[in-house]
């Protein structure tokens, strides 16, 4: 229902709706639909009918009782006081005569029917009309901290979309056939079906229509990439800006969080088998969830003293908050799945010694391993990699220090060598430390950013800058061997790499220098070798990660399965998700086989009357 207290300040659409007869506009406001406002007639009384600015439901604002179902006698232009029911179209719904009106978008003239009985919210519009109405509405912007402001707390940044919002962006969705974003998700998120729920305010099943395939929907909806998946697919983004499905994603969660709608699965069967998860990221965090709710025993080995490895360590409070992350591990716990935290395996377990008291082991321990670029000065004092940067300042909760016992590192110039979402993160969190300049390096241009748009977008406000095509060569340190500057060359973009992108080339005697009192290198991170070295006979590519096999995600050892980015090397927060539930589905497979084996045996046993 339309709420006369809301002002759709984000409905800016050029639509106007006009009378068929005098073709005066309707639109209090030319640019801005607000409400539209007719004069109709009910058993031989004047009343007031409203139109939302959703063009679809027509609401009642009078003191004459109309009951829900009955018939308005007559909608008359409040210009020109002409019928506008239109008798030979009857409502496509229950058959009522239908008020006809003029919709004017992309310089067309679009005729719009509405059924005159109260409560039917059917209209008349082809698909085709409909989508060129759609088009014309923009994608709803996120509200969010200033950005001013927000550099000196720790809040996360957007503040998410408000119902309105979401229902105005909702609305926006095609509903195709064929949905291209579907393909796009790495789980397969049943979109339109989700998105229809939204339009229709039914926000706890979207939130649980999607729960079907993504069990973290409040964390993918702020952290995926949807750019480059499921909106990148959007047909709505052929013409004009594709449909915000992370944030109507990161909206449905929060409703159902926010009130207390979420629900933990009862598990309708034991199968009396146990699988270990070694590590408690995205991807181990999803086949734990999907194998405890088919029935088995899940127990979570985690090498740190907290869970939900990078999601708790590598991603900052303002773009993750870790109550978020909390509440879906206390999820985990409700449905029973227990975690073993401080157990580094291949250190203090092997697994081949997991092997011995479960039935089968998917490992998720990401690729924790620092990369450096093997420069000179890289040992000197305050050049960290991005993995201990975002650590101490995420997981040990160095922004809280003294409340937390880990020191703040801390710089007044801070140089961060990357341009990927974890340049973005140490850069932004160092400028909430209180460095008063902080600056990225990277070799590429702009358009080449491996990092989120909106990312380099909010690092820009937050007055990040942005030395691009410039490559360090080495650090130079001071007296006391802690870092001063480093030593640059600027680039030029050559031939095109395997990587699709150009390759950056030096350009000879272009170097300079950049003054900082600390680094941090956020380059990439490779395979930790710990488990491999007490798991000889577990295969290896040959960039050192994990070989599995890419239909089932089982590793060349049986029943041992890996996903994420210790298989892909580093990768999204959903692809580890989607990892981790192919190798849910063929664990499940192969361990109802060995379930049912013994019962075949037996079976066999009894029909031959041995």
């Amino acid at each position: 229902m339309l709420d006369q207290n809301v002002k759709y300040l984000k409905f800016k659409t050029y639509l106007n709706t006009y009378c068929p007869h005098c073709h005066e506009s309707f639109n209090i406001e030319k640019k801005e639909v607000k409400q539209i406002e007719f004069k109709s007639m009910y058993k031989g009384e004047e009343i007031d009918l409203i139109l939302s600015p959703y063009l679809d439901v027509f609401e009642v604002e009078t003191s004459v009782p109309i009951k829900e179902g009955d018939l308005v006698d007559d909608v008359m232009c409040p210009r020109c006081n002409k019928s506008l029911i239109h008798k030979e179209i009857p409502c496509g719904e229950c058959g009522s005569p239908v008020a006809e009106v003029i919709v004017s978008a992309v310089s067309r003239l679009i005729p719009f029917f509405i059924c005159s009985k109260h409560g039917c919210e059917w209209h008349g519009l082809s698909k085709r009309d409909e989508r060129t109405i759609k088009l014309k509405i923009p994608r709803q912007d996120m509200p969010e901290q200033d950005q001013t402001l927000r550099v000196h707390n720790w809040q996360e940044v957007p503040y998410g979309y408000t119902t309105e919002l979401a229902l105005l962006e909702a609305g926006r969705c095609l509903q195709c056939k064929n949905p291209m974003c579907v393909e796009g998700c790495p789980v397969n998120v049943d979109i339109p079906v989700f998105i229809a729920l939204v339009a229709e305010e039914k926000f706890d099943e979207a939130a649980k229509k999607i729960k079907e395939t993504n069990v973290f929907p409040a964390i993918c909806g702020r952290v995926c990439p949807q750019e480059n998946q499921c909106e990148e697919k959007c047909i709505m983004g052929h013409k004009d800006k594709p449909v915000a499905i992370g944030r109507l994603e990161r909206f449905v969660a929060d409703y159902e969080r926010k009130m207390d709608l979420v629900k933990v699965p009862s598990i309708i069967e034991n199968t009396g088998q146990k699988v270990a998860v070694v590590g408690s990221g995205p991807g181990g965090l999803t086949i734990a969830a999907d194998m405890r709710q088919l029935g088995y025993s899940v127990t979570v080995f985690e090498a740190l003293h907290e869970t939900g490895g990078v999601l708790t360590y590598g991603i900052p409070e303002f773009r993750l908050p870790k109550s978020i992350v909390q509440f879906e591990i206390d999820y985990l716990k409700e449905m029973g799945v227990r975690f073993e935290l401080n157990h580094v395996i291949g250190n203090i377990l092997t697994v081949d010694e997991l092997l011995e008291h479960f039935d089968a082991v998917y490992v998720g321990v990401g690729a924790g391993l620092p990369m450096f670029m093997g420069l000179e000065g890289e040992s000197l004092g305050y050049v960290f990699s991005a993995n201990e940067y975002l650590t101490r300042m995420n997981l040990m909760k160095a922004y809280l220090f003294p409340e937390y016992d880990t020191p703040m590192p801390k710089g007044h110039k801070v140089v961060v060598v990357g341009g990927g979402n974890v340049a973005m993160d140490c850069a932004r969190t160092a400028a909430r430390s209180g460095c008063e300049e902080v600056t990225i390096v990277y070799r590429r241009s702009r358009h080449e950013l491996p990092a989120r748009a909106e990312e380099v977008h909010h690092a820009e406000e937050e007055g990040i800058k942005f030395k691009l095509l410039n490559n360090p060569v080495r650090y130079l340190g001071t007296d006391n061997n802690k870092v001063k500057a480093v030593e640059c060359i600027q680039m030029k973009l050559g031939e095109t790499d395997a990587s699709g992108r150009r390759r950056p080339v030096p350009i000879p005697d272009s170097n300079f220098i950049i003054e900082c009192d600390m680094a941090i290198v956020a380059i990439g991170n490779g395979p930790n070798p710990i488990i491999f070295d007490s798991t000889p006979d577990m295969k290896l590519n040959k960039w050192g990660y994990i070989e599995a096999n890419k239909e089932t995600n089982e590793t060349t050892k049986a029943f041992v399965y890996a996903g994420g980015d210790i298989v892909t090397g580093s990768a999204t927060v959903i692809q580890a998700m989607g990892a981790g539930r192919i190798a849910a589905l063929d664990m499940h497979k192969k361990l109802t086989a060995l379930r049912e084996k013994p019962k075949k045996k037996t079976a066999a046993k009894k029909k031959t009357g041995k």
